[in-house]
């Protein structure tokens, strides 16, 4: 069940109005975007700064770590290591078009 159940009216324009507590919640205000994700039958919305620098690999884990949360499956924790590997690259600049430099296994 969600933290906050709120419903909107879709009008003839196919506009809606997003409830008080939701726009609350996401930290948006007038002339603020959200973002509009459709994910197995399921629309999520977010404020669409934040959605803007989503990774298509990264959406697929989360979602993947939603699913199995809400199945109720145990998650275990990181080791140690790899979560602090992964602090020490979450501000590591990354260049798509730039050449892999050694070989690369799959």
């Amino acid at each position: 069940m969600s933290d906050i159940h709120e419903v909107a009216t879709v009008t003839s324009k196919g506009q809606i109005t997003l409830p008080k507590p939701i726009r609350q919640a996401l930290g948006v205000s007038i002339g603020g975007k959200v973002a509009f994700d459709l994910r197995h039958g399921e629309v999520v919305v977010t404020r669409a700064d934040e959605a803007a620098h989503e990774d298509p690999a990264i959406e697929a884990f989360l979602g993947m770590l939603e699913r199995d949360i809400r199945a109720g499956k145990h998650i275990r924790a990181l080791p140690e290591e790899l979560a602090q590997t992964m602090l020490a690259n979450t501000r590591h600049a990354v260049k798509l078009d730039e050449a892999i430099d050694g070989e690369v296994t799959l």
